[in-house]
């Protein structure tokens, strides 16, 4: 055989075996899982991990599957209330791939699939509530809509993780009752509001005269009481300097009482009776005297 059949026949070798490899191996990343088809059969035994994976070629097909957490925006959609209200609701569900061999054998598209039945699944759950139910239960209905979907995606594989609704838009009318009440309520709390002030100034105020008047009748209290102590003071003084006055000076002040009359330019005096009793000291005194003088 010449040399250049030779190398031409190992060239193509080469090739064929190039190509054997590269249809051989195949990487999964980290967060892919790899179902094979062989011969068009597959099962659990047949989905492989991230990594290097041989394969055994024309014989076996691949399947990648990404079990990243995913989302899917489901366009705003009308619904009729229980009381017949129509509303637009606009959500968004978050799932992911948990059995990668079911999301390949048992639905062709799972987002698709998913994106369909979330629509008249909402359609369902908000049947069954009236309007100002759906307006004031978001959180409610999220997990409802959320484990009727997960229910349904299980025989495909899929896990959904959560629903958020985005946006619910009522009727213009509704929409405008809505606004009115809305002010009412905060004229109403407006005016509560100014009421529990005026209570609260009034209450103020009327502490403040209680305390007032307490005060005032307090200061009373403690004048009425320094007045009293002063009197009985000035009352034990006056008693302290009558027991020292004896006779003689009495009578002193009594011959100066009679001094003062006998200056004095009326013709007449009314003396009481008791005047007497005045009288008998003085002339003792006087008695007293003379005696004295004679003596002498």
């Amino acid at each position: 055989m010449e040399l250049p059949v030779v190398l031409a026949v190992g060239a193509f070798l080469v090739v064929v075996l190039l190509v054997i490899i590269y249809l051989s191996i195949r990487v999964v990343q980290q967060y892919e899982r790899m179902v094979v088809f062989r011969l068009g059969r597959t099962d659990e035994s047949m989905v492989r991990n991230p990594g290097i994976n041989f394969l055994i070629p024309v014989v076996d097909r691949p399947v990648k599957v990404d079990t990243r957490e995913q989302f899917i925006e489901v366009p705003s959609q009308t619904t009729i209330t229980r009381d017949n209200a129509p509303i637009n609701v606009d959500f968004l569900i978050y799932w992911r791939i948990a059995d990668p061999l079911k999301s390949v054998v048992n639905v062709a598209n799972f987002s698709g699939a998913l994106q369909g039945v979330a629509t008249t699944t909402l359609r369902a759950v908000i049947g069954d509530i009236l309007l100002d139910e759906v307006l004031s239960k978001r959180e409610q209905i999220n997990e409802v809509l959320r484990v009727k979907l997960d229910e349904v995606t299980e025989r495909w594989g899929g896990k959904v993780t959560t629903v958020e609704i985005r946006e619910i838009t009522p009727p213009r009318d509704v929409q405008d009752a809505m606004n009115r009440q809305l002010s009412a309520e905060r004229t109403r709390r407006a005016v509560i509001t100014e009421s529990e002030g005026n209570r609260q100034a009034a209450i103020n105020v009327a502490e403040g005269a209680k305390q007032a008047n307490i005060l005032n009748a307090e200061g009373d209290r403690q004048a009425a009481i320094l007045r009293a102590e002063g009197f009985s003071l000035a009352l034990t003084q006056i008693f302290g300097a009558a027991k020292g006055i004896d006779e003689k000076t009495m009578a002193l002040q009594y011959l100066e009482a009679l001094k003062a009359l006998g200056a004095s330019p009326a013709t007449k005096f009314v003396i009481p009776t008791e005047f007497t009793q005045l009288v008998g000291p003085i002339t003792g005194y006087i008695k007293k005297g003379f005696g004295a003088g004679a003596g002498e």
